[in-house]
């Protein structure tokens, strides 16, 4: 197992970043209407996600998440990983992440998750 970090940077760095800031224009859809890849630094929006969505965008990309909760005519560019990357593994990449963000944003985050 490879820490979160690290999986980050294999795996996710090419179309989020190195440092997280996302593709330019990514509130903007292309010719093909997919949203280019957004930032996961404080200045996107997936802190606005509770991890339970955020996980499932990672593990079966973002068509297959966002049809899993019954969401149809979005189009998404992100991949799913579930070959790539063990289950373990995404939640360290999202642990990671967050790890990032300022503690605001890390509460404000925090509270979107249900408690189970």
């Amino acid at each position: 197992m490879i820490s979160g970090e690290k999986a980050y940077s294999e795996n996710c760095a090419s179309c989020h970043g190195a440092n997280l800031q996302g593709q330019p224009n990514w509130q903007s859809p292309e010719e093909n209407g997919i949203l280019p890849a957004p930032p996961h630094d404080k200045t996107g929006h997936i802190w606005h996600h509770d991890n339970a969505l955020l996980f499932e965008y990672t593990k079966l990309g973002g068509q297959g998440a966002i049809e899993a909760r019954g969401v149809t005519g979005f189009k998404s560019g992100m991949e799913g990983f579930s070959d790539v990357l063990s289950d373990d593994e995404i939640w360290d990449v999202l642990a990671y992440i967050r790890s990032t963000w300022p503690k605001r944003l890390q509460g404000a985050q925090a509270s979107r998750n249900t408690q189970h």
